[in-house]
């Protein structure tokens, strides 16, 4: 609800700030040896840190042209892994250069936090408040002179008109359909509208599918799962791993400026999904052909299995290119570009709030998941053949369920969800380009009579 009260750039101010005071609670207390310290530091820093990722995309999505909105916001994505890299690669460091016996060993790592917050709360200084949120605070002037700003035109251009124009309309249609008012009306506008009520099923799916579907996963638990797959040594699975957030980084970069925007959402989920599935189901075959790699220690991998293993470290960095182009950038993208402007900041917080929770259960169980199934576990090879079976059935969700939103401004993402629930996925975009002709012709014959009756007043 910040986001909604006091704007996207301030919201993102006080998060990182908050982020920042955080971690640097939690390293005092790891200093000092105040396990209380670290707990409230950690607490603190998850409130900062977890509300980005709703700040951030909104943001974006309501300050890109429509043309480019997915290389915008998949952009985000792109510096997430960023952070990855960093990390993966400062543990590596330090592991190699700093003692075991040192505080710094950690500290350094850490430290990232303060710095990154830091640099953001900077440059939030430079950036301007999104015009959509303008508009929806009543002040239309101010939000025709940033976007005139940003796109690089005069306020009174007949772009920006326009474009502010569209953006109230859709925001008066919002109030008249308003099911109250404050953050008790929203909530009902979520739920009670089915309209939306089928974007928040749409945003809540895609983040249980993507958590579920193991590539989270293997991002957090890298170093112990190449080790399962025959990488011995600390220091190799640390470069290995590191070589994994390169991977991941490059993917969503590259995705975000080459596919996205190109073959559309859908087309790039469902490829992104074919990608992680086939990955899956080898990492799974293989572990089941080698059952006793990474269940008892000591095994080494006979010579017959180590090009297969190879291959197994290899569909792991393809599955880490098909997560970046599929679940990953979608859940973010998505939700932040589904929902209309009263209820778009509260129902990204529901998504965002399902991620984490997700994100946790998944990293809890992965694991217990791992164990044997002596242990009560499922084995490794149980594990990824769950990921296999999750991921496929997230691919036939998507086919069915999700429409395209590449392209489309927007206020008109209505138009896409006007068909019965069971149709949207298949036929919403059909559908919605019908409704986007008929509009067009209706404001067309609008404008040809607003000016006809301009001119009949100036011959008056």
């Amino acid at each position: 609800m910040i986001c909604d009260r006091i704007g996207r750039i301030w919201a993102t101010r006080v998060l990182c700030t908050i982020w920042a005071i955080g971690i640097a609670i939690f390293m005092a207390g790891g200093v000092k040896g105040s396990l209380g310290a670290i707990y409230a530091g950690r607490f603190i820093a998850g409130l900062g840190v977890g509300q980005t990722p709703v700040v951030g995309p909104i943001y974006i999505a309501e300050i890109a042209p429509q043309a480019v909105r997915g290389v915008c916001t998949c952009f985000f994505t792109g510096a997430v892994y960023l952070g990855i890299v960093l990390a993966y690669f400062t543990n590596y460091g330090a592991a190699l250069n700093i003692s075991n016996t040192s505080h710094n060993q950690w500290l350094v790592p850490t430290s990232l936090h303060i710095i990154f917050s830091g640099i953001i709360i900077i440059l939030m200084f430079l950036q301007y408040e999104s015009p959509r949120f303008l508009v929806k605070q009543g002040k239309p002037d101010e939000a025709a002179m940033v976007l005139g700003r940003l796109r690089q035109q005069a306020p009174d251009s007949d772009y920006v008109v326009e474009q502010i124009s569209t953006i109230q309309a859709a925001l008066d249609r919002e109030l008249e359909a308003t099911q109250g008012v404050g953050w008790l009306g929203k909530v009902k506008e979520m739920f009670l509208n089915k309209s939306n009520l089928y974007r928040l099923y749409l945003s809540t799916m895609v983040q249980f599918l993507s958590q579920w579907s193991g590539a989270g996963s293997i991002t957090l638990y890298a170093p112990d799962l190449f080790a399962i797959l025959g990488i011995t040594g600390s220091e190799e699975g640390l470069l290995v791993t590191g070589v994994f957030g390169i991977v991941k980084l490059i993917a969503a970069i590259s995705c975000a400026l080459f596919l996205v925007d190109v073959i559309g959402r859908k087309r790039a989920l469902l490829t992104g999904i074919t990608f992680q599935t086939i990955s899956m189901v080898y990492v799974a075959a293989f572990l089941t052909s080698v059952p006793e790699l990474g269940v008892v220690d000591g095994f080494v991998l006979p010579e017959k299995d180590k090009a297969a293993s190879r291959g197994a470290i290899a569909m792991i960095y393809l599955s880490g290119f098909g997560w970046a182009l599929g679940w990953n950038s979608m859940q973010y993208l998505l939700t932040a570009e589904l929902f209309p402007l009263r209820i778009r900041a509260l129902a990204t917080s529901w998504a965002m709030t399902l991620h984490f929770a997700n994100q946790y259960g998944n990293s809890r169980a992965v694991p217990n998941m791992l164990l044997p199934d002596a242990a009560g576990g499922i084995s490794p090879k149980g594990t990824f053949w769950c990921f296999a079976a999750v991921t496929f059935v997230g691919g036939v969700w998507v086919w069915f369920s999700v429409p395209e939103t590449s392209g489309r401004s927007l206020e008109s993402m209505d138009h896409l969800f006007e068909l019965p629930w069971y149709r949207i996925g298949l036929y919403g975009n059909k559908d919605a380009e019908a409704r986007d002709v008929a509009h067009d012709e209706k404001q067309q014959v609008a404008n040809e009579e607003r000016a006809q009756t301009v001119q009949k007043e100036e011959v008056a």
